[in-house]
């Protein structure tokens, strides 16, 4: 049946179908073709009332405290002081509007802003950072080694997230992260305790993911095995053999083949001092640069050139790529093995960062935030960077608001980096679209 509307009346705009998009008129939103849900509204809307309850009318009374500037920084700034109920009240007030805004807009069947969103997100976690702060007994915290700690944290969660978008821009699903994770990180505390440098552990680390993404590849690619069932055997693959080689093998002699050495913090004269910024950008180790370098290289090669260009059009439509010439399966295979190869370097950081030696399960789940960091990230390696930020801020404050005495129980900042994923994915992330052939294996014919 033809879908070609009819020749319009002299005169007269033509009237347009149906499922397609009104136009906008005297300057207001375009109303969307299909019906807005109710899930982000809904979402902001109780996170707001929460917030307005427990940061706002129940909030602290005294002052939060936070540091700037540390000792060996090159200028010093003054900490910021914030009475911690004032503040409270007026950021949830905000965030009640901003849901409130949100409903109205759903009740024009229009879709909020990209902002909002990302506001409410941000004004959230400042409000929960000064209610946390505000209720320690000891009310200070130093907002420069928070951030710094943060980004550390997330290394592994980017590099997993940009596996995760290096694969699904391609149409291969890659649940396989936290075991490429977990394979870097043993492949390279084992290689470099027996070389005797971490640089080698680095480069084996890459390696080892790239192979287990390669199990991936040929199992769901060639053999069109469920990409999902693949990688969740490859996830629990991996982590009974490096668990039993962790007790048959590095126990025996820990000194031989579990003592890999850590990697050296590389400081940028000058630009290392820089308050706040200097930490993050110019004192970081090896691990810590190619986060930056792989999050911006990633972004240019899938946004920018040719090859992101046929990498998209495959993940997006396969069929449509095979008729220009594009070879989808080697395509995506070797995007997969580049992915994986991504991950095993994030891998590394447990190992050769974070502590210089090799546990059972030391990834701790990271592969599996860094699939939510990819899809509050919408598939986009600089939105995953950011995305991968938030969860490593939420693992850190747990942390942090320990050793201030805060009367959060501790048990519950143990789940934050975890609720943080759930709420992120679950109602924040709007209507995330992935590439349209993600998970749909192609056969040609």
């Amino acid at each position: 049946m033809s879908t070609t509307a009819t020749s319009p009346v002299p005169g007269k705009p033509a009237k347009p179908q149906q499922g397609q998009p009104q136009p906008a008129g005297n300057g207001k939103p375009a109303v969307s073709a299909k019906p807005v849900t109710w899930k982000l509204p809904v979402t902001l809307l109780v996170l707001a009332v929460l917030a307005f309850i427990f940061f706002g009318l129940l909030g602290p009374q005294k002052t939060a405290r936070f540091g700037i500037s540390s000792g060996g920084d090159f200028f010093q700034l003054p900490a910021i002081e914030v009475p911690a109920y004032l503040a409270g009240i007026v950021l949830t007030v905000i965030m009640l509007g901003l849901a409130g805004y949100a409903m109205f807009l759903k009740t024009k069947n229009v879709r909020p802003p990209r902002w909002l969103p990302v506001l409410f997100t941000v004004l959230f976690v400042v409000s929960f950072l000064i209610w946390v702060v505000g209720g320690a007994r000891t009310p200070s915290i130093s907002l420069a080694g928070l951030i710094a700690g943060s980004v550390t944290l997330a290394v592994p969660i980017v590099f997993g997230s940009l596996s995760g978008v290096l694969c699904e821009r391609a149409g291969v699903v890659n649940i396989a992260i936290e075991g490429q994770l977990l394979g870097g990180a043993f492949t390279a505390a084992i290689v470099a305790s027996l070389t005797d440098n971490p640089y080698l552990g680095l480069l084996a680390a890459a390696v080892a993911g790239a192979l287990v993404s390669m199990v991936l590849a040929v199992f769901s690619i060639k053999y069109v095995v469920n990409q999902i069932i693949v990688g969740v055997v490859l996830n629990v693959l991996i982590s009974g053999l490096t668990g039993f080689l962790f007790s048959t093998v590095m126990q025996a002699d820990k000194e031989m083949f579990n003592s890999p050495g850590r990697l050296p913090i590389i400081e940028i004269p000058v630009l290392s001092s820089i308050p706040v910024l200097g930490p993050i950008l110019f004192k970081q180790s090896v691990v810590g640069y190619l986060m930056y370098v792989a999050v911006i290289v990633v972004w240019i090669g899938l946004f920018k050139t040719k090859w992101g260009l046929r990498v998209r059009s495959v993940g997006e439509h396969p069929q449509a790529a095979d008729t220009l010439g594009i070879k989808v399966n080697a395509t995506r295979f070797w995007n997969v093995t580049l992915g994986g190869a991504v991950a095993g370097i994030g891998g590394s950081f447990f190992t050769l960062v974070a502590i210089d030696s090799f546990t059972k399960e030391i990834s701790g789940g990271r592969g599996f935030i860094a699939l939510a960091a990819m899809i509050l990230g919408r598939w986009n390696p600089i939105g995953a960077f950011f995305a991968a930020l938030l969860f490593g801020f939420a693992d850190n404050l747990q942390s942090i608001v320990t050793i201030i005495g805060t009367p959060v129980p501790s048990q519950f900042m143990a789940m934050l980096p975890y609720l943080v994923t759930v709420f992120a994915v679950a109602g924040l992330v709007g209507r995330s679209r992935p590439p349209a052939a993600s998970g749909i294996p192609y056969v040609k014919g």
